[in-house]
């Protein structure tokens, strides 16, 4: 019980400071985006933010899964 409340609790801290991460770099990218577009183009400006940042976390969410499964770990073994 204790050990199964430690891994959800680590996974809920974990998965908080990237969340705070995340609106961390919010401001810093989409200053970025701001820069190389004309202004007056907030739509076009978002939906290319949201497809950037939808592309990094495909390539980041599957290179880890790529470096966990050369590791040997299997999620149904963190189970």
């Amino acid at each position: 019980m204790q050990t199964a409340f430690l891994k959800q609790t680590q996974t809920l801290v974990t998965t908080a400071f990237g969340l705070i991460a995340a609106l961390a770099w919010n401001g810093a990218v989409t200053a970025l985006v701001h820069a190389y577009l004309p202004a007056g183009s907030g739509l076009v400006m978002l939906f290319l933010y949201a497809i950037v940042v939808t592309a990094l976390a495909v390539l980041v969410g599957m290179a880890l899964a790529r470096a966990a499964a050369r590791a040997g770990l299997d999620k149904a073994e963190g189970d």
